[in-house]
């Protein structure tokens, strides 16, 4: 095939409705690849989907059919054109759809182009180029990456509904399974009350020799600050008993600042003598081990009521803790002996890091130590049931592919709930709901109030709603379309031979903005502990892979310098392999988001050096507005 000169792209843009559709979409959560499973930076659908389409159509050069094509361009962008749950016609959606797919096809002399995304991360890019008809090839150096893509580009079109049907099974089997265990952890009240959760504060002794009291540390004591309901806790100062207890009040009878409590910054204020802890100070206790933590709140919620309520902890309430924490010693022994690993987390997170190395400064250094006893409790007893539902399948005669894709998955809602149970999980009395442990962050940050979610109840973030949300966001592209292929490997090395590919559309690591592996050794720890027998090969490491991983990091790679000349050695080398692996024909779109005129200039003296030229650029807007990076 002798393409002309230039791509739709290269020629023209839908640029402004593009960039509206890519912002919107970031608020849209319901039925969207990002409920699937949480990963970094990921690319909106609708910039992928459009960029694809205009990168692999041929420019015509007549203006009015260059302008036909832009007007599909636009057309296929919004949300509502693949979105399950659209009120636009299904088939309206799907024509516009297929008019793509043919004329795809029509350019690249009947047949589907091959497509390559190398550094595919969470599938955006390759989930569109799959939807387009487009033979597609998604490759990822992180292994959680690649589970995840195997969930989006592989499994639902290669087993479709049957796999819906088979996850909803075996996702409500696990938490009946589960409940058997951990019911009497999580005790109902009197008149049928729920626990939501239950509210923590950590603790420090009061560096005043004269007052000692236990301090409890919290950002502030909302526990619902809503237009209809204002609720929060108010601190007593018993002098007489040098403590600090609690009462619940509401609307008129909060005569305080709930805002203000008694720790910012770390550095921490003892509200029954005034006395202050600076930050040094607060985590060297952290450190030495003189933190503890109180039960401060009750969330509940009565099936049949609208609302929460919320009540001090009672005896009751603590008595079922305590009795989780000599449940979690035998359960732990007990999965030790059976997995040939400790069940909880004991990996150590790696420092210095400034995404992940919080806990650790204070006195927190395992991801095992992100959950208090009853999270820890919790958290085993899923992934146990998780793994034992893999093995009922292939005893009542399920095919061994479609349990591994079965299993796969139930591991992946697993990965939601772990971001739900951990003790770096707020709650967030404007909308008073849990927050979890990533908070729309690229970070883990210290906390010192936390919200233990009951990971049994049907409410929010627990196991049976994240069934749904997960299902939700299941089967994306209609299982007419291919399959993708995925393969685990590096960018700088790729599997593939020689002007394979018509095109590379990728999303390259934005330099030093994320630290992807050090971000999903969250997860992978725990998929090695769900699913790591099953695909052995993607666990040879304790933690995930780094010392290819392509991106600037000082502290990684021995300084600022060093770290520079790393990023541009191996992204000069990734465009290199992308070069070799395209057709003489081809083209490479390449997305790349830096606010340092250091990193755009690594990025382009790699093009350079890799033989790549450019041809085009537009400057996609993508974020939205309120958002703090975007801002």
């Amino acid at each position: 095939m002798n393409r002309p000169a230039q791509r739709l792209i290269e020629a023209d843009f839908p640029l402004q409705e593009v960039s509206e559709h890519s912002a919107r979409e970031k608020n849209i959560r319901h039925g969207h690849i990002s409920t699937l499973h949480i990963w970094w930076a990921r690319r909106p659908l609708a910039s992928s989907r459009a960029t694809a389409l205009a990168a692999l159509l041929p420019d015509p050069e007549d203006p009015a059919k260059r302008k036909k094509l832009l007007e599909l361009v636009k057309q296929i962008a919004p949300w509502e054109v693949v979105s399950r749950n659209s009120r636009r016609s299904d088939a309206g959606a799907e024509r516009l759809l297929e008019e793509a797919r043919r004329l795809l096809r029509e350019a690249h002399d009947g047949e589907a182009p091959k497509v390559l995304d190398p550094f595919a991360g969470g599938g955006a890019i390759p989930l569109e180029a799959l939807r387009l008809g487009c033979e597609t090839y998604a490759l990822d150096y992180n292994p959680v990456a690649v589970l995840i893509l195997k969930c989006v580009l592989e499994y639902p079109q290669r087993y479709g509904e049957k796999l819906v049907e088979a996850v909803k099974r075996w996702g409500g089997w696990v938490l009946e399974e589960a409940r058997k265990e951990l019911a009497a952890f999580y005790p109902h009240d009197e008149d049928g009350s729920i626990p939501v959760g239950y509210l923590w504060a950590r603790t420090l002794p009061c560096q005043n020799p004269e007052c000692g009291a236990e301090i409890p540390l919290m950002r502030q004591t909302w526990l619902a600050k809503k237009s209809n309901k204002k609720v929060a806790l108010k601190m007593l100062p018993d002098r007489a008993n040098q403590r600090i207890d609690f009462e619940i009040v509401e609307e008129d009878a909060i005569d305080f600042d709930p805002g203000e409590g008694t720790v910012s910054r770390a550095n921490v204020r003892c509200p029954l003598c005034g006395g202050p802890i600076d930050a040094d100070t607060t985590r060297r206790l952290f450190r030495e081990g003189r933190a503890g933590q109180r039960m401060v709140a009750v969330v509940l919620h009565k099936p049949g009521t609208q609302g929460k309520r919320y009540r001090l902890p009672t005896e009751r309430d603590l008595d079922a803790f305590r009795k989780a924490e000599e449940a979690l010693e035998e359960k732990r022994a007990k999965l030790w002996e059976k997995w040939g690993m400790d069940p909880v987390p004991d990996e150590e997170i790696i420092k210095p890091c400034h995404e992940v190395d919080r806990p650790p400064m204070y006195g927190m250094p395992t991801w095992g130590d992100l959950l208090n006893p009853r999270q820890k409790l919790s958290l085993i007893t899923f992934a146990e049931k998780v793994r034992e539902a893999h093995a009922r399948m292939l005893d009542e005669g399920a095919e061994a592919e479609f349990a591994k894709a079965v299993d796969l998955n139930l591991a992946l809602i697993f990965d939601k709930l772990s971001m739900f149970s951990s003790t770096t999980c707020r709650w967030k009395p404007t909308t008073t709901q849990i927050i979890d442990a990533f908070s729309g962050r690229q970070a883990i940050p210290m906390t010192w109030d936390y919200l233990e979610l009951n990971t049994i109840s049907d409410y929010s973030a627990s196991w049976r709603n994240l069934i749904g949300v997960h299902l939700s966001s299941f089967l994306p592209v209609p299982l007419h379309n291919p399959v993708g292929h995925i393969e685990h490997g590096s960018a700088a090395s790729l599997p593939y031979p020689d002007a394979h590919f018509d095109a590379v559309l990728t999303d390259p690591p934005y330099y030093d903005n994320v630290n992807y592996s050090a971000l999903s050794d969250f997860f992978y720890v725990w998929l090695k502990r769900t699913v790591g027998d099953l695909y052995p090969e993607l666990f040879a490491t304790p933690l995930t892979p780094k010392s290819e991983e392509i991106v600037a990091d000082p502290n990684r790679q021995g300084g600022r310098q060093e770290a520079e000349k790393f990023f541009e050695e191996r992204i000069t080398q990734a465009f290199r392999e992308i070069h070799r692996v395209l057709k003489p024909d081809g083209i490479a779109v390449i997305v790349f988001a830096h606010k340092t005129t250091d990193a755009w200039e690594a990025i382009i003296n790699a093009l350079l050096k890799a033989g790549l030229y450019l041809t085009a650029s537009w400057p996609v807007h993508t974020e939205m507005g309120a958002r703090l990076n975007a801002q």
